[in-house]
C-alpha cells in the first residue's frame, strides 16, 4: 500500500520521534544500542508510515506485508515504530526497555510483543528469516491464488547492517533468493560502516551491491538514507519491479550515520553499542530542537504516525475480496483458513491410526532414514502444509516422497533442493514456519546439525514447528569415517530447552516420531536416523501408544533386577544382552529411549515405574556417555563412545570401540 507522504517538516518530526524513544529508552536502562534506530529513523518513517500494509489492531492478519529486523540489536527501533503506529505497546513498556519480562527485551522476541514476526539478535538469521518468510509467501501465492482472487500478496522487508553481511549465513540464502526469485523480498542495508570494534573498512570492504548483483538481485545503489524522498523512490521502484515476470529480490543499499543527531558521537562506535550518557543526550536534543521530556511524543506527531484506522481499512479491503473467493473457491479458502491456523485436517486426525496399523503390519529389516520416508509417503497426503527439503542429499536423506512435487524458480513445488546449505535451509525453515500456512522440515547428515546448531536452538527459542531429519546418525555409517560419524551431535542436541531429539529404534518408533513431531504446535523437533538395517521390534499398532511417552518398557522379565536403556540402533543390542543375562538367571527389563525429552515430561510417578531408583541400571548408545549418568547415576553403567570414530565397516566399528551386546551384558554383571 502507499499512503500520502507528509510534509518534510513533519516527516522529520515523526523521524525525530524514533530516535528520542530509542535514546530515553537506552539512557534508561543504561543498556542497549542507540544508534542504529538514530541513524535509520528516516528510513523507517518512509517505510512504515507510507509503505507498509499492516494492521496495528490484528498483527496476525495473514495478508500483511512481514517487516524483519535483522539487526536486531537496535530493538529500540521496532519498539518505538509499534508504539507509535498503534500496536499494543504502551509507553510504560518502553520505560522498560530490557527489563525483566517487559515487552521490550534487548532483542525483539517474537510471542512477547506483539507485532514482532521474529526473534532477532543472532546477526545474518534475521534476513534469513526473512528469505523464509518471502519464499513461504510466493509459494502460498502460487498455491492458492485463483485469476482474479490474489488473497496472497504482501512484501517481506527486512533492514539489516554490516554485521548480517559479513556472516556467512547471508550468502547462503541470498544466493539461493536470487536464484528462487522471491521478488516480494525488498532488503534495506544500513550501509553506516560502523561496527563494535569500529569503522569496518579494516575487516569489511567488499563492493556488497556487486555481490548481491551476482546472486541475481535487483540492486538500488548509494541512496541517501537521511533523505526520505529519495528512500520513497528507492522503495516505490523495488516495488514496481518486484511484480514483473522476470521480478528479483531487492537491495535498496543506503548510506547513514550511524547516531544521527548526536553531536559528538555521530558516526562512531561509542554510540553503537551504549547509552549517549545525560550530557550527550541534552546536546542532541539541543541539536534537534526536541523540546519535549523524556518519553513524551507532540500530539500532532503522535497522530499522523497513528496508522490504526488506516490498517484496519486495509484488513477490511482485504476480508471483502477473501469473502469473494471464499464463494467462488470454498474447499481453497477452508484449506487455507486452517493452514494458516496450523491446526491439522480432520482427515489427519481420521488416518493417522490406520497409517501406524499399516507400519506396524509391515515386515522386513529397514534402516531408520528409510522407515521415515516411508512415514512420509504414508503421512504427507493427510499434511498437504508438509514442505520439505534437504541440503544436497536427498537421495541420502530420503526426505522425498512419492506424491512431493519440487519447488523451483518458476514452479510451485512441497520439497526444495537448498544445496549445500545446512544453516540457511534451517534459518529458512524458521520463516517459513513463522509465515504460516506451511509444515517445513529439511534434512542433512547429522553431523552436519552443527552448522545449524544456532537456527535450531532459534527455533526452539521462537517455539516453531519445523522437523529437522538428521540422518547418518552414529558410527553405523561406517566407511565415511570420523569427519562424518556423530559422537556428541545427539547428547548435545537434546539439551536445547523446547527441542524434542527423536533417535528411533525401528519403522513404528520412526513413524511416531513424525506424528508426534507434527502433531506437535510448541516447539521444534530432530529425528536422529540410521544408514543401516534395523530389526522390526514392535509389532503392533497400539504400541505407538507406549512411544508417545519417550521411554517405554520394551521387554521386561519378571522381578528385574537391572534396567538396560537404550535407543536406535542399540536397542537390539541391549535385547540380546537381556536374552544372554536370562540364560544366566538375570533378569532385566529394557527400557526403548526414543526421545529423552518427552520422557523427561512424563510425570514422576510414570519414570519411577519405567526406570525404578531402586534397581541398577545400564545404559548403551552409540554417542557420547555422559548424557546418561542423569538416568543411570554415577555408579550406573554407561556403553558408548567418548573418542572420534574411524573409517571400517560398521560392524567393525562396533566391534572396536566396544559397543555390542556382550559389553552390555558385562556391563549388568558388574551391577548385580
Amino acid at each position: 500500500m502507499n499512503r500520502t507522504a507528509p510534509n518534510a517538516a513533519m516527516a522529520n518530526e515523526m523521524a525525530n520521534a524514533i530516535r528520542f524513544l530509542a535514546i530515553d529508552a537506552v539512557e534508561a536502562a543504561k543498556s542497549g544500542h542507540p544508534g542504529a534506530p538514530m541513524g535509520m529513523a528516516e528510513i523507517a518513517e518512509v517505510l512504515w508510515n507510507r509503505h507498509l500494509k499492516h494492521s496495528p489492531a490484528n498483527p496476525h492478519w495473514p495478508d500483511r506485508d512481514r517487516f524483519v529486523l535483522s539487526n536486531g540489536h537496535g530493538s529500540m527501533l521496532i519498539y518505538a515504530l509499534l508504539h507509535l503506529t498503534g500496536y499494543d505497546l504502551p509507553i510504560d513498556e518502553l520505560k522498560q526497555f530490557r527489563q525483566l519480562h517487559s515487552k521490550t527485551p534487548g532483542h525483539p522476541e517474537v510471542g512477547i510483543t506483539a507485532g514482532v514476526e521474529t526473534t532477532t539478535g543472532p546477526l545474518g538469521q534475521g534476513i534469513s528469516n526473512a528469505v523464509g518468510l518471502a519464499l513461504a509467501e510466493k509459494m502460498l501465492a502460487a498455491e492458492f491464488n485463483e485469476s482474479g482472487h490474489a488473497i496472497v500478496d504482501h512484501f517481506t522487508y527486512c533492514f539489516l547492517g554490516d554485521g548480517c553481511m559479513m556472516e556467512g549465513i547471508s550468502h547462503e540464502v541470498c544466493s539461493l533468493a536470487g536464484t528462487l526469485r522471491t521478488s516480494k523480498l525488498i532488503a534495506i542495508y544500513d550501509d553506516n560502516g560502523i561496527s563494535i570494534d569500529g569503522h569496518v573498512e579494516g575487516w569489511f570492504a567488499d563492493d556488497t551491491p556487486a555481490r548481491f548483483e551476482a546472486y541475481g538481485w535487483n540492486v538500488i545503489r548509494d541512496v541517501n538514507g537521511h533523505d526520505a524522498s529519495a528512500v520513497d523512490a528507492a522503495i516505490r521502484a523495488a516495488k514496481a519491479q518486484a511484480v514483473l515476470a522476470d521480478g528479483k529480490p531487492t537491495l535498496i543499499c543506503t548510506k547513514t550515520e550511524i547516531g544521527k543527531g548526536s553531536p559528538n558521537k555521530v558516526g562512531t562506535h561509542d554510540v553503537h553499542g551504549a547509552a549517549l550518557g545525560a550530557d550527550e543526550v541534552a546536546a542532541t536534543r539541543a541539536a534537534l530542537n526536541w523540546n519535549h521530556a523524556p518519553f513524551e511524543i507532540p500530539s500532532d506527531v503522535k497522530s499522523a504516525w497513528d496508522c490504526t484506522d488506516s490498517g484496519r481499512a486495509a484488513e477490511a479491503e482485504w476480508d471483502h475480496r477473501f469473502a469473494e473467493y471464499a464463494k467462488a473457491f470454498p474447499e481453497k479458502a477452508a484449506e487455507f483458513k486452517r493452514r494458516m491456523t496450523g491446526e491439522l485436517s480432520d482427515e489427519y486426525q481420521s488416518n493417522i491410526a490406520d497409517v501406524m496399523a499399516q507400519i506396524a503390519a509391515a515386515e522386513g529389516d529397514v534402516a531408520t532414514r528409510k522407515a521415515s520416508q516411508n512415514a512420509l509417503d504414508a503421512i504427507a497426503p493427510l499434511v498437504p502444509e508438509f514442505f520439505g527439503g534437504s541440503a544436497d542429499l536427498t537421495g541420502s536423506n530420503l526426505t522425498n516422497f512419492k506424491t512431493a512435487t519440487y519447488a523451483g524458480r518458476d514452479t510451485w513445488g512441497n520439497h526444495l533442493s537448498y544445496g549445500v546449505r545446512e544453516f540457511g535451509m534451517a534459518a529458512i525453515m524458521n520463516g517459513m514456519a513463522l509465515h504460516g500456512g506451511y509444515l517445513p522440515y529439511g534434512g542433512t547428515f547429522l553431523t552436519f546439525s552443527d552448522y545449524s546448531r544456532n537456527a535450531i536452538r532459534m527455533a526452539a527459542l521462537m517455539k516453531q514447528r519445523v522437523v529437522h531429519v538428521f540422518t547418518h546418525d552414529s558410527i553405523g555409517l561406517g566407511e565415511d569415517g570420523p569427519t562424518h560419524q556423530s559422537i556428541e551431535h545427539v547428547p548435545s542436541l537434546r539439551i536445547i530447552p523446547g527441542l524434542d531429539v527423536w533417535r528411533p529404534c525401528d519403522a513404528l518408533e520412526t513413524a511416531t516420531a513424525w506424528a508426534y513431531s507434527v502433531e506437535r504446535q510448541d516447539g521444534p523437533s530432530a529425528l536422529a536416523l540410521s544408514r543401516q538395517g534395523m530389526p522390526k521390534l514392535l509389532k503392533e499398532a497400539s504400541d505407538a501408544d507406549k512411544v508417545r511417552k519417550g521411554g517405554y518398557i520394551l521387554s521386561d522379565m519378571a522381578s528385574p533386577q537391572a534396567v538396560i536403556m537404550a535407543t536406535g540402533s542399540e536397542v537390539q543390542l541391549a535385547l540380546q544382552a537381556q536374552e544372554t543375562l536370562a540364560a544366566e538367571g538375570i533378569s532385566t527389563r529394557v527400557v526403548s529411549m526414543p526421545c529423552t525429552n518427552l520422557f523427561d515430561r512424563q510425570s514422576e510417578d510414570y519414570q519411577e515405574q519405567t526406570i525404578p531408583s531402586d534397581l541398577p541400571a545400564v545404559a548403551v548408545e552409540a554417542a557420547h556417555t555422559d548424557f546418561w549418568r542423569k538416568y543411570v547415576g554415577r555408579k550406573g553403567g554407561v556403553v558408548g563412545i567418548d573418542s572420534f570414530g574411524d573409517s571400517a565397516p560398521a560392524p567393525v566399528l562396533y566391534e572396536y570401540f566396544g559397543i555390542t551386546a556382550n559389553a552390555v551384558a558385562d556391563a549388568v554383571r558388574q551391577r548385580v
